[in-house]
């Protein structure tokens, strides 16, 4: 049976407070986990870098602009799914069943994560 693709998602143009990019070697993290070598701490948003698997050697990243990166702000998403379930809408029935389960279950755990 073939391998499915894995999927990610980065935000490659987030910022910290002071506008600096935050991206510390996210591709060299995603291909660990490709290859079941780096570990990974489940989220509403699905798996995040755990603790201490970014590489950062010869970076200058603070641990604030980290805890940033890997920050999941509940409410900011949840406030995205609004826009989602929006922009959902103007496929009528075209657009997969699956993908609407997929934005509920997806609000779910933000909501279940924010309480």
């Amino acid at each position: 049976m073939a391998q499915l693709p894995r999927i990610y998602l980065v935000n490659w143009f987030r910022k910290s407070a002071g506008r600096d990019f935050l991206w510390p070697r996210v591709l060299k993290w995603i291909f660990e986990r490709c290859e079941g070598t780096a570990k990974a701490v489940e989220t509403p948003i699905g798996r995040l870098s755990a603790e201490g698997e970014l590489d950062l050697a010869g970076l200058d990243v603070s641990e604030e602009d980290l805890a940033e990166l890997l920050h999941v702000d509940a409410e900011g998403w949840l406030a995205d799914v609004l826009g989602m379930r929006e922009y959902y809408e103007q496929f009528g029935s075209r657009m997969p069943p699956e993908l609407r389960a997929e934005l509920e279950a997806l609000e779910q755990r933000l909501k279940s994560s924010a309480d």
